[in-house]
């Protein structure tokens, strides 16, 4: 259904719009994670490695896709909050022409560019064509990708995060029943789980997005709303682009710590890659907050409700730390038996590596709560650019980090490399948040003043 986030209590519609997003991010994540789990306890510790080596580069192509899909669905969220039915029908017309023209472009730059990146990343050699025979098989497939993230966000840009949820799960169903059908049935080994992933993928997407347009009127399109104009599609690329690109930036990032993981050896991979996991799935609820943040603020700056954006963010910033605390527990008390999950009969070495990692993440996972609030606060209300910026301060933080303390701690050293890019930019963003909230309370109470009635002095002809 349908939820208009500009009216009721603030953080009971935050926390029930996150509820169904927590769910499905879970879900989401069990997509790569049943792929990593079913081809460790079947293909062997080198095929799991390969795998799990080719995490940043995915999050390079398909957190570009994310973010992209999600900016174009904040103009959605602005126009919904704003109750402008046209431009709400206009708006999704737009998205899913822009969205078309870049998977063509994504999709062939990402598979002609996948062994060179594995090759500059310093992939090991035992591991590498695992890497390469399944991340391959995920980039051809990004059609399907950028089809259920941008049926996902328009439907939770209109308050509606239940129904990408259930054909989420329903896709995860599938994608098991297809990892066990490629993998052990018919043999075809890492490539297998990636054509599960996809073929998963693109059947949620269909399905939802035929559901989508029958549901909901306000949705339905005609050949008027599909006529481009140059000005509304550069306000969606306007946010869309920059988005797309900070997550990419991140992504960067993240490769530069990849490589900096790789010359260690494969044992390390292994232990990283089911840390990494393990880390994913413990914060999705972070992000449901961030995500559910996005859409409250997107509707109610739309709606102009600057006080109760301020209101929301602030609860929901509260509730994120008592969330950050649990999460540190559970990484923490709950490593060893998690990671036993991923590989079978894992060596006290790697269970080790694996706890050093969690450890270090969930002492600082407050930190990683600010990000999600405040980035998608900034968001919702259109400064995509300026969360780019923080995407390449995010970026300098774990490059400087992966280069200079692998160097000095050794595998400390990237275990501390995500903390120090989390608390880096958070200045940044706490900063830029408070100073803008601040100008809008600002020029709303200047607006709101009664205007001052200057009286107009005549003079009397004649008097000297």
């Amino acid at each position: 259904m349908v939820r208009n986030l500009t009216k009721g209590k603030p953080l009971k519609q935050i926390i029930f719009f996150a509820l169904p997003i927590f769910i499905g991010n879970v879900f989401q994540q069990l997509y790569s994670m049943v792929d990593n789990i079913i081809v460790g306890n079947t293909l062997g510790e080198n095929a799991f490695a390969g795998v799990g080596a080719t995490t940043s580069i995915a999050f390079l192509i398909i957190g570009f896709v994310q973010g992209l899909t999600a900016g174009f669905a904040v103009k959605t969220s602005q126009y919904f909050g704003n109750q402008d039915e046209e431009n709400v029908k206009r708006s999704v017309a737009t998205s899913f022409v822009l969205c078309a023209i870049i998977t063509v472009v994504l999709t062939l730059a990402s598979v002609f560019s996948a062994m060179p990146l594995l090759r500059i990343m310093q992939t090991p050699e035992d591991i590498i064509q695992y890497s390469y025979d399944y991340i391959v098989i995920v980039f051809a497939g990004l059609g399907a990708t950028m089809l259920y993230n941008l049926v996902s966000s328009i439907l939770r840009s209109l308050g509606d995060s239940k129904i990408p949820l259930i054909f989420l799960i329903i896709a995860s169903v599938i994608n098991v029943a297809l990892d066990l059908l490629f993998i052990i049935v018919f043999k075809m080994g890492v490539a297998g789980a990636g054509w599960a992933t996809i073929i998963s993928q693109f059947i949620s997407a269909i399905a939802c997005a035929i559901y989508m347009f029958k549901k909901y009127e306000i949705l339905r399109l005609n050949r008027r709303h599909f006529k481009m104009s140059l000005k509304f599609c550069w306000q969606h690329l306007n946010i869309g682009l920059p988005m797309a690109f900070q997550y990419s930036i991140i992504a960067v990032g993240i490769m530069v710590q990849q490589s900096a993981l790789n010359t260690f050896g494969t044992l390390y991979v292994s232990a990283y890659t089911a840390a990494s996991k393990i880390d994913s799935i413990v914060t999705q609820a972070l992000v449901a907050m961030g995500s559910a943040v996005a859409t409250y603020v997107g509707q109610n700056y739309g709606a102009g409700q600057i006080d109760r954006i301020n209101k929301g963010i602030n609860q929901a910033m509260l509730v994120s730390v008592a969330l950050a605390l649990v999460s540190g527990v559970i990484v923490y008390f709950g490593s060893n038996l998690l990671t036993g999950l991923f590989v079978k009969d894992p060596s006290e070495e790697m269970l080790a590596l694996s706890k050093r990692y969690l450890f270090w993440q969930g002492v600082f996972y407050i930190g990683l709560a600010v990000i999600y609030i405040y980035r998608n606060g900034l968001q919702g209300m259109g400064y995509s650019v300026l969360t780019m910026v923080g995407g390449v301060v995010e970026l300098s933080m774990r490059v400087v980090a992966s280069l200079l303390l692998v160097k000095v701690l050794d595998y400390l050293g990237l275990c501390l490399s995500n903390p120090c890019a989390w608390l880096g930019v958070d200045v940044l963003y706490l900063a830029s948040y408070y100073v803008i909230i601040h100008n809008k309370f600002k020029r709303k109470a200047l607006v709101g003043m009664p205007k001052v009635q200057v009286k107009k002095h005549t003079h009397s002809k004649g008097i000297a």
